[in-house]
C-alpha cells in the first residue's frame, strides 16, 4: 500500500492534478484534464498512469463539479494500492486574510466562500474539489496554497490603487496571482542561471491566464495583476487591463447588469472576444482569419507593453523567463515578445527557440532569456507534507 499526497490544480478550463509518494514526494502520476464543459481531454504520466487513462468514461461534456468527481472515483476505485494521506489545493485568491498555506477547515472554507466573486472563473472549483476531497476521504487532513501569497514581499507602493486610503487599508490593493507558479520558478532558477538569478528577473507566466511578475533576489517586486485575475495582460477570455470608464458605460448606459459585465470580461473577451474564434493560441496560429492575427497581435504588444513598463520598475533586466502553456509552447508568440523587447537588449535565438530549448537568447545579448516548464503541483505538495507530516496513509 503506498502513502500518497493528492494534489488539486483546479483552473478556469482544466485541472491538473498529481499524485506524490508522501515521505519522498516521489511523483506517481501526473494529469491534466483540458477543455472542460466543451470536449474534455485527459493526459496522464507517471508509474500508475495508464488505470487513469484507459476507457476512461471521462464526463466530456461536464462541468467542473462533475470531472472532479469522476477524477476522485477513478483513483479511488481504479488505484487500490494507493491510499491518500493527505491532498493540497491551489487556491487562487486568499485575500487580506491567507498570506501562507493553511490547513483547511470549515472556518477557513467559509472564509474562501466570501472572495469568490474576486475570482470567480477559479475560486468557485477550488471550493468545489475541497469539498469533493472531504466527501470522498473525510479523514485525510487538506491544505489551501494561495496564488496570492507571493506577492507579499511588494513594496507597498506597488500594491497601492490610486483610492481613498480607508480603502487600501480595507483590503482593495493589487494581490498578484500565478503565485505558485512565481515561487516555483524562483526555486528552480539558480539551476539556470548561477547567480544571475539573484538579479533583475521578468517572469512571464502565458496561458489561458496570463501575467508577469518582476522579481529582485528572487522576491516579487511587482506584477501585472490587480485585486482580481481580470487585470493586466490580455488572457484566453479575460479583457485584462480595461479603462473603468468602459465598466462604467456598459453598466449605466447601456444597461448591463454587473453579473452581465462580469461574465463579459471573464468568459467572453480577450483572444477569445477579439478573435470571435478561440481562446486556444494554437488555433489563432493555424488559422488565416484576420480576427485571429489581430488577437495575436493584441496579446504580443500588452505584453510588450508591460514587459516594458517592469523593466522600468526594475531598473533594467537580467533575465526573462517564460513558462505557462503559451510561455512553454509557443515559439512564435515568444519570438515576437523578444523582438519587440530589443531595445532592453533582449535577443533571441531562432534555432534554439524553434526546437523549445532550456535557453533560447542569442549568445551575445546581455539578457538571458530562459523557457522553464512551472510546476504548482509540486509547491503545493511540498507545503502539503510540511503542514500535515503525512507519513501514513488515512483510515
Amino acid at each position: 500500500m503506498t502513502s500518497a499526497i493528492l494534489v488539486l490544480n483546479a483552473g478556469s478550463s482544466s485541472i491538473k492534478f498529481a499524485l506524490y509518494e508522501a515521505a519522498q514526494l516521489g511523483v506517481l502520476c501526473k494529469g491534466d484534464i483540458d477543455a472542460i464543459g466543451i470536449e474534455a481531454t485527459i493526459k496522464v504520466t507517471g508509474s500508475i498512469a495508464p488505470p487513469l487513462e484507459a476507457g476512461t468514461g471521462l464526463p466530456m461534456r461536464g462541468d467542473h463539479e462533475a470531472v472532479i468527481a469522476w477524477l476522485l472515483g477513478a483513483i479511488r476505485t481504479r488505484l487500490p494500492d494507493v491510499q491518500i494521506a493527505g491532498a493540497g489545493h491551489r487556491v487562487v485568491h486568499g485575500g487580506a486574510r491567507f498570506h501562507t498555506p493553511v490547513r483547511i477547515d470549515e472556518r477557513v472554507l467559509a472564509q474562501l466562500d466570501t472572495l469568490i466573486e474576486l475570482a470567480p472563473g477559479h475560486e468557485p472549483h477550488n471550493i468545489a474539489a475541497i469539498r469533493a476531497v472531504a466527501d470522498v476521504w473525510p479523514q485525510a487532513p487538506q491544505v489551501a496554497c494561495f496564488d496570492t501569497a507571493f506577492r507579499r514581499t511588494q513594496p507597498l507602493i506597488a500594491q497601492l490603487f490610486g483610492l481613498p486610503y480607508a480603502m487600501s487599508e480595507a483590503g482593495i490593493v493589487r494581490y498578484g496571482f500565478h503565485g505558485l507558479s512565481y515561487e516555483y520558478i524562483a526555486s528552480v532558477l539558480p539551476e539556470f542561471a548561477g547567480a544571475r538569478a539573484n538579479g533583475k528577473v521578468i517572469v512571464a507566466h502565458l496561458g489561458n491566464g496570463a501575467s508577469m511578475c518582476a522579481m529582485n533576489k528572487r522576491r516579487s517586486v511587482a506584477t501585472t495583476m490587480g485585486y482580481t485575475a481580470v487585470d493586466g495582460l490580455l488572457m484566453g477570455t479575460r479583457s485584462g487591463a480595461i479603462d473603468p470608464g468602459v465598466i462604467l458605460h456598459l453598466i449605466g448606459h447601456e444597461g448591463m447588469s454587473v453579473e452581465t459585465v462580469t461574465d463579459l470580461l471573464n468568459n467572453k473577451s480577450g483572444l477569445l472576444g477579439v478573435s470571435g474564434l478561440s481562446s486556444d493560441v494554437r488555433v489563432l496560429e493555424a488559422s488565416h482569419a484576420p480576427r485571429a492575427a489581430t488577437a495575436l497581435d493584441l496579446f504580443a504588444y500588452r505584453a510588450t507593453r508591460e514587459l516594458g513598463a517592469l523593466i522600468a520598475v526594475l531598473g533594467g533586466l537580467d533575465i526573462l523567463v517564460f513558462t505557462g502553456g503559451i510561455g512553454e509552447q509557443s515559439a512564435s508568440m515568444r519570438r515576437r515578445i523578444c523582438e519587440a523587447g530589443g531595445w532592453a537588449g533582449i535577443t533571441i535565438d531562432d534555432a534554439a527557440n524553434e526546437r523549445h530549448q532550456s535557453k533560447i537568447s542569442g549568445p551575445t545579448g546581455p539578457v538571458d532569456v530562459f523557457v522553464i516548464p512551472t510546476d504548482e503541483e509540486l509547491v503545493v505538495a511540498r507545503a502539503t507534507r510540511q503542514l500535515t507530516s503525512v507519513e501514513s496513509p488515512a483510515q
